[in-house]
């Protein structure tokens, strides 16, 4: 039995295709797919399209270039493909290829590759009422205008042209499809079947016939079909990638004031190292947008200020070191500066300075140095005839050694007033209060010396100080401000300006 019905189905499909083949070569017997279908002078073919999204598959910014796979449905009517379902025993639907039949020639416009044509030439379905249904899939290589001034938390709105090149409004009439009535005024996507991309997310996809009224209806160009695709790029790849690491890296910039003044070899070195590294990172964000003068990406602007803040920094290290490395010889200290540098701003940046006993007006007295002493006395007995020095010994007889011993002890001043009374009283002591005259004369002025140095220093310290809050105070505002200008740059709410339809299934 089921032998049986198994061969009953076999004979039942075999003479269904002989019907079905005889109807094809019936209606393409005198059919001419170089004509188009009109039945008499004047009428107009009307062909509906519809856009059905399977995978954004990228945009790329430097060729600004957006590849996208779709399902590209046409439909219009022939009536030279219609016949009664009756004498063909109810046959409805035929699958013709469609190299057999008369194609509207729509193709895509903005195509940057050549391909005009779809990726391949489906079956047409023609139904008996003449009613033509093709849908060919085609992966497209579409021209899309990249805005790269908010880059990488931008949004671009792509397009894709679609006419008849070879058609004009008086014979073929260009329009959306309709479903159930209600015009399908947006790019179709199944999420069944749609492929999300990993770098953007599709905000508004709306469709669109757009009337040129610039030309004529005799003009090829007088209407198109232009299906959108606003898109926002996902910035995560490229702040964890770019972003992080440049603003770290950038950072580093300001530690050079926490090195010393004087270490101006050392902080320009790190300001220059950090220098380097922002253009190797503007080097590979160049080659990732494109080739353009008419804006600046987000990111180069961030990198250029950056740029600008540590070339800043740089020239702050050689003043600081140049002020640090003054002495009295080269420059003069005045009261105006040591006010302003030494008084003043450190009270702002809360910076405690080591006082000491005089006020900053009077030089600094610094720890002597008994080598430098040594120095003097040994340039005094140098130049002290030697007949003095046979007395040098008699010293010990009038008790001048025990006075020695608690010299040490005493300030300067009081000392250099005991020996010019003692001159009075002995001639032999006279020598010996020269040389301490001499010696005394000499420390005030290496005290001198040395204060004005130190005062220099902590000036380049002061300087330090004040550009290290300024120039962290600059990074951060600019990082901030920077950054959040891009991150309030979102697609509009609405697709077209001034239009508040959504363009979208309800």
């Amino acid at each position: 039995m089921a032998l049986l019905l198994l061969l009953l189905l076999c004979l039942v499909s075999e003479a269904s295709s002989n019907l079905e083949g005889k109807l094809i070569a019936d209606l393409l017997a005198n059919y001419d797919k170089r004509i188009r279908p009109a039945e008499k002078l004047g009428d107009i073919n009307d062909v509906t399209l519809k856009l059905t999204l399977t995978n954004l598959i990228s945009l790329n910014e430097k060729e600004e270039v957006l590849t996208t796979n779709v399902w590209f449905e046409l439909q219009w009517v022939d009536y030279r493909l219609s016949w009664n379902e009756s004498e063909y025993e109810g046959i409805d639907l035929l699958r013709i290829p469609s190299g057999l039949l008369w194609l509207p020639d729509i193709v895509l416009e903005n195509n940057v590759d050549g391909q005009f044509e779809v990726a391949y030439y489906a079956n047409v379905l023609v139904y008996s009422s003449g009613s033509m249904y093709w849908l060919p899939p085609a992966i497209y290589r579409s021209a899309c205008p990249i805005a790269v001034t908010y880059f990488p938390f931008d949004w671009q709105n792509c397009s894709l042209v679609f006419r008849s090149q070879t058609y004009n409004a008086r014979e073929v009439k260009l329009d959306l499809s309709e479903e159930k009535g209600k015009l399908i005024e947006w790019i179709h996507t199944d999420p069944g079947d749609f492929t999300e991309n990993g770098e953007w997310s599709i905000k508004h996809k709306p469709a669109k016939k757009n009337i040129n009224w610039q030309f004529t209806k005799d003009d090829i160009e007088y209407q198109e079909v232009i299906f959108f695709l606003i898109i926002q790029r996902k910035p995560l790849f490229y702040v964890i990638n770019i972003i992080a690491p440049c603003i770290l890296i950038s950072s580093l910039v300001v530690l050079v004031y926490f090195l010393p003044a004087q270490a101006g070899g050392q902080k320009c070195t790190l300001s220059v190292s950090v220098l380097l590294a922002q253009t190797i990172f503007l080097f590979l964000i160049a080659q990732k947008v494109p080739e353009t003068s008419l804006n600046i990406p987000l990111i180069t602007k961030y990198l250029i200020f950056t740029m600008i803040v540590s070339t800043l920094i740089v020239m702050n290290c050689v003043i600081v070191l140049n002020v640090s490395l003054r002495t009295p010889n080269t420059h003069g200290l005045s009261k105006k500066i040591k006010h302003v540098f030494l008084e003043l701003l450190p009270q702002y940046l809360g910076m405690h300075l080591e006082s000491s006993e005089d006020s900053w007006d009077k030089p600094q007295p610094r720890r002597r140095s008994s080598f430098g002493i040594m120095i003097k006395a040994e340039e005094y007995i140098v130049k002290k005839p030697r007949s003095e020095l046979m007395f040098e010994q008699q010293r010990d007889r009038h008790g001048l050694k025990r006075i020695n011993r608690t010299i040490a002890d005493i300030d300067i001043g009081t000392t250099v007033d005991l020996y010019k009374n003692l001159a009075h009283f002995s001639p032999e002591i006279k020598s010996c209060v020269d040389a301490c005259n001499f010696i005394a004369k000499s420390s005030k002025e290496q005290n001198d010396f040395g204060s004005e140095n130190e005062n220099w220093i902590l000036i380049g310290k002061v300087i330090d100080k004040a550009c290290f809050w300024i120039a962290l105070l600059l990074f951060a505002m600019g990082t901030v401000t920077i950054f959040l200008t891009g991150h309030f740059n979102q697609a509009p709410d609405f697709p077209f300006i001034g239009d508040s339809k959504k363009y979208a299934p309800e």
